[in-house]
């Protein structure tokens, strides 16, 4: 018979068989059994139901070890027994060295206590020698089982890592906004003392423009914690219906000048564009951060594609996506021709300081900030890019049902003082000190509380009306929104203004500016006066006490 190999020296055969009529499925098959014919049988079996066979047979434990060291056996077929060895040593080798392998014992007589203890030691099937026609059909089953597990097994090791990457990055988001916080507060004081100077020191005073640097400076850093917290998703937003494409017609001539005369811009926006629920401005940043980037990456020139559509997201992507849930989203996609990224690049780029740019030239907070503001809007981004072949970063938005309005610019009016009293309630020392000192320059008359037990004592205790309570968010032993709460009963008329240098809890953020002010640190004297006038001047929205 053509391709029957002759017994090697190690006392096992290799054959390949040639196909019989139309077929065109390779398989390659370890046969466990000391009767050569018996192998030949099984493997004209396997010719005669479709398979190209490729199959080496093996009688000894030691072949086995041998011969499923190397790669890219499809399945195992075994006898029970052979001199010296038999079924239950074969399935122990299989299982420690290919575990993953099927394994499909074929033999002349198998009961059914013995074929029950083969199944439990990890065989999938068993055949009559005498009924080989069920051998092609458990075979394909066995293939078609194999395949899916794998199937699955990838699936369950691309979750694992996008979920090890998602905790890494909540991880390091919570370190970039603790420090981001704690970076805001400092900045209050620097920026607001500046601003102090300034306004005491006239026009010509030489100590002016260090005054003038100092607070450059500090608007500088302002920036760079406004995009850690963006990163980390603590950062106040507005979020309204929008329509993407009106953002992204906007932006279009800036982004003209900003990517230059060798990079041509193209934008297709579908018509009929589903509107989304997020902060305008924050979306305007996330098109400019990705065109920041598409430009670097084509320092010779290139093609920059801005695409918006509507689509649908399935149950494969949410399989295939962590985090993400079936339904209608909109997606904001930004193409370029640069020079693309590896796999390893891939996996780091929204790293907050991850950078791929020379020293100086890059913070590597761009694509960090987009991701942030994503997560914050309840969206999605993932990249896709091979070396050379450019980028493409999508990002899909939850469909709002809320038409989309033009936003209106707020009219521009000047801030007066006034002589309310107001209860400041502020852990870190030097910030409520800098307020102090500026509602005190403006008029108003402050109480100071370090600590919300203080402010309860001082609610208690003061003889007087409390107009306004200016409270951080962040308090030992109570939120400032539980302050305010404790406080209501004692002082129903009272006003509610929240600071905070970002919001970790998204509820709680809510509840405050449905009930009170919401004023963003680092303040500068300005913004504190505009909204302290704002809460006062603003009928209270706090409901009523319960009786």
């Amino acid at each position: 018979e053509g391709g029957q190999g002759a017994p090697s020296a190690g006392g096992h055969t290799r054959m390949r068989w040639p196909r019989e009529g139309i077929m065109n499925k390779l398989l390659r098959v370890l046969i466990v059994e000391d009767a050569e014919e018996d192998a030949a049988l099984t493997v004209r079996a396997l010719t005669r139901g479709g398979f190209e066979v490729v199959s080496e047979r093996v009688d000894r434990a030691d072949d086995l070890r041998r011969v499923l060291s190397r790669e890219g056996w499809d399945i195992i077929i075994t006898d029970w027994s052979m001199p010296g060895f038999g079924v239950l040593g074969a399935l122990a080798i299989a299982r420690e060295m290919a575990p993953d392998l099927p394994v499909i014992i074929v033999s002349g007589t198998v009961g059914e206590e013995t074929a029950i203890e083969a199944l439990r030691a990890g065989a999938r099937d068993f055949v009559l020698k005498g009924r080989l026609t069920r051998l092609v059909p458990a075979v394909e089953r066995e293939l078609r089982e194999s395949a899916a597990r794998r199937l699955a097994e990838q699936e369950l090791r691309s979750t694992e890592e996008q979920l090890r990457q998602a905790q890494k990055m909540e991880a390091v988001g919570r370190l970039a906004g603790g420090v981001a916080h704690d970076f805001n507060n400092m900045l209050s004081v620097i920026l607001s003392y500046t601003e102090i100077l300034l306004s005491d020191l006239p026009s010509g005073d030489p100590l002016r423009p260090d005054l003038e640097e100092i607070r450059k400076a500090g608007l500088r850093a302002t920036n760079l914690t406004r995009q850690l917290l963006a990163f980390s998703r603590r950062q106040v937003m507005q979020r309204r219906a929008l329509d993407l494409n009106r953002v992204v017609q906007g932006l279009e001539a800036m982004l003209r000048r900003l990517l230059g005369a060798d990079i041509e811009l193209s934008v297709a926006g579908q018509p009929s564009l589903w509107s989304v629920k997020a902060d305008a401005g924050q979306i305007e940043q996330v098109i400019m951060n990705l065109a920041v980037n598409a430009r670097d990456a084509m320092p010779t020139g290139g093609k920059l594609v801005v695409e918006t559509k509507n689509t649908e997201l399935t149950g494969q992507d949410a399989r295939e996506r962590l985090g993400v849930k079936p339904g209608s989203y909109v997606m904001l996609a930004v193409t370029d021709s640069g020079i693309g990224m590896d796999k390893e690049t891939q996996a780091r780029i929204f790293e907050p300081f991850f950078t791929t740019k020379d020293q100086g030239k890059g913070t590597g907070l761009g694509l960090s900030t987009v991701f942030g503001i994503v997560a914050q809007s309840d969206g999605h981004i993932w990249a896709e890019s091979e070396p050379n072949r450019g980028s493409t970063f999508k990002i899909y938005f939850p469909k709002s049902e809320e038409s989309a309005k033009t936003a209106s610019s707020p009219p521009s009016i000047s801030v007066p003082g006034g002589s309310e009293t107001i209860l400041l309630v502020e852990d870190d020392e030097q910030v409520r000190a800098v307020a102090h000192e500026i509602l005190k320059r403006h008029g108003y008359h402050v109480l100071e509380a370090a600590s919300p037990g203080d402010a309860i004592v001082i609610c208690e205790q003061h003889p007087a009306k409390i107009h306004l309570l200016l409270t951080d968010v962040i308090l030992p032993r109570m939120s400032g929104r539980l302050l305010a709460d404790r406080l209501r009963p004692l002082r129903p008329e009272m006003r509610v203004l929240f600071m905070s240098g970002y919001t970790g809890d998204t509820a709680v953020h809510q509840g405050e500016v449905e009930f009170g002010g919401f004023l963003p640190k680092p303040f500068t004297p300005p913004a504190l006066m505009a909204k302290v006038r704002e809460a006062l001047s603003t009928p209270s929205k706090w409901p009523p006490p319960e009786s």
